[in-house]
């Protein structure tokens, strides 16, 4: 085993994933730097959530190594790879996967208080994060009483309570209305900018993936290009980070 570069938080190398028989990834290596939101881009069936699930340790690709924070993750037990989930990891679905029964503040305080977070301790961190995401009004709704977009911001605080070193996004906003789509990315990637949070987005649309610091493209599973995007204006980024105060 080769250790990865000091500056990536996450490193693949030349992962190979078959599913069914079928290649869902073939060789694909590629570095994520600290703090960096990178967009993972293709279209539908090119290998992207089969990515995030191998750098995240959902999935153990056939061949080929993942590395996070210098330690490697392809060797864990599945237990020990279920604390690094639980622990330093957050993840979005492209559907909110909330749970019917409980508000929304519970909702996203629940990683938290399965840590061994106290209640009111969770409760304060859900809260300023339900806040932010502008659906605070919302906190004792349960999901069924939100709009979709409602039900998402939700997902996303409570990917983002518990302070992860990496927030994992697969198609966060798949389901959204573009005009929801741009309001939640532009809040969650000015939330992840101000805490120092890794993101790793996947999308098949443009306008998603602008909102990245780079893009890696995959076809086929294959990494087929990486575009570094231009930086942020600095107007710009004023107007991000007043979103997440």
């Amino acid at each position: 085993m080769v250790a990865p570069p000091d500056n990536d938080v996450l490193w693949a190398r030349a992962l190979h994933v078959r599913h069914n028989g079928s290649p869902a990834l073939t060789g694909v290596s590629l570095g994520v730097h600290e703090g960096e939101i990178l967009a993972v881009t293709g279209p539908r069936g090119s290998g992207k959530t089969t990515l995030l699930q191998c750098l995240s340790g959902q999935l153990l690709a056939q061949d080929g190594e993942v590395w996070f924070d210098q330690a490697p993750v392809h060797t864990l037990r599945p237990s020990a790879r279920e604390r690094l989930r639980r622990n330093r990891f957050g993840w979005i679905d492209p559907a909110p996967a909330l749970v019917p029964e409980l508000n929304s503040w519970e909702n996203a305080a629940l990683p938290l208080m399965l840590r061994g977070v106290g209640r009111r301790r969770a409760k304060a961190t859900a809260l300023e994060w339900l806040d932010r995401l502008d659906v605070g009004g919302c906190a004792r709704t349960r999901p069924y009483g939100l709009l979709q977009s409602e039900r998402q911001r939700v997902a996303i605080a409570r990917a983002l309570a518990p302070a992860p070193t990496v927030i994992f996004a697969d198609e966060p906003t798949a389901a959204l209305h573009r005009a929801d789509r741009a309001q939640v990315l532009r809040t969650l990637t000015a939330a992840a900018r101000s805490h120092g949070i890794t993101v790793v987005l996947a999308t098949h649309d443009a306008d998603t993936a602008a909102f990245a610091d780079r893009t890696v493209s995959l076809l086929d599973g294959r990494r087929v290009n990486t575009v570094h995007l231009p930086a942020v204006a600095e107007t710009e980024g004023r107007a991000a980070c007043s979103l997440s105060a």
